[in-house]
């Protein structure tokens, strides 16, 4: 397996390619992944386009599930979205904020940054801000904000833990987090796995739900719910590019491993640590 450092920089490339690519391209694909299918217009995506904020320039197609729609939102909140891309999540979040709150958005492609600050200058947005940086050492104060977000980002990161972390302590005591990633139930062919286009479309790199759920737990957060969760069901023609008529037929024989959840948290109690007794 490659390097924590090269798995990122692949990554890096890989999205500061889909940050040029057309919105059609990323929603037939596995997240922006350079392998399109034909058979679906939409493998991973829920749609944004009835939520308030919504700007189809700012919408690459590259999510799995609509956290914001979940993260109980409040006016004058300062919201933090992972992996914020070309600004979607940030300008669907500004809608729920409104001009007494803040919204942040951490990406380390540096082509992803450039896009959304251009997003948020035609929208006239000055309570958004965008901030080049790894999600496993973030740019933000401690306890700075009152919720995260992120859709279809920590499972391209190979520390997962340590985002987790990096969310505790910039989350304001009280706060809580709404997250849409990839998870699986249970082995993936390991061609699938261990190709870089589908790494970087979100499948390859996906863990198993409770070790993810798991993760969550350790750092120390409370209250942690489920609040959606989807079947993926990757199309055929996106296969074939890796396993043989055989292998794809076993695969479609077994039940289906890949999920799409949104997972809800809270970082409970004033001065609460991980190690404290109050969580």
């Amino acid at each position: 397996m490659n390097s924590e450092e090269q798995i990122k920089e692949m990554v890096k490339q890989k999205y500061s390619e889909i940050a040029l690519q057309e919105k059609e391209t990323n929603q037939s694909s596995c997240c922006g992944s350079g392998t399109v299918s034909k058979e679906v217009y939409n493998i991973m995506a829920d749609s944004y386009t009835t939520l308030d904020g919504y700007a189809a320039d700012a919408d690459l197609g590259l999510g799995c599930g609509l956290p914001t729609q979940f993260a109980k939102i409040k006016e004058g909140d300062t919201v933090i979205d992972l992996g914020s891309g070309a600004g979607n999540d940030c300008f669907v979040a500004r809608a729920e904020t409104g001009a007494s709150g803040k919204v942040i958005g951490v990406d380390f492609t540096p082509t992803m940054i450039d896009k959304a600050r251009i997003n948020a200058e035609k929208l006239g947005l000055n309570n958004v801000e965008f901030r080049l940086g790894d999600i496993e050492n973030m740019p933000i104060t401690s306890s700075t904000a009152d919720v995260v977000v992120s859709n279809c980002v920590l499972n391209l990161v190979p520390n997962k833990k340590a985002v987790f972390q990096e969310i505790y302590r910039v989350l304001k005591s009280d706060g809580h987090f709404s997250i849409s990633d990839i998870v699986l139930t249970g082995a993936l062919p390991e061609k699938i796995k261990s190709a870089a286009e589908m790494y970087a479309g979100c499948v390859a790199s996906a863990i198993d739900k409770d070790e993810y759920l798991g993760y969550i737990k350790e750092v120390g957060f409370k209250n942690i719910t489920l609040q959606k969760e989807k079947e993926i069901i990757v199309p055929n023609d996106i296969l074939k590019d890796y396993l043989t008529e055989t292998e794809i037929e076993d695969y479609r024989n077994r039940p289906t491993v890949i999920f799409s959840i949104t997972v809800y948290a809270e970082k409970q109690g004033k001065n609460c640590s991980p190690q404290s007794a109050c969580c």
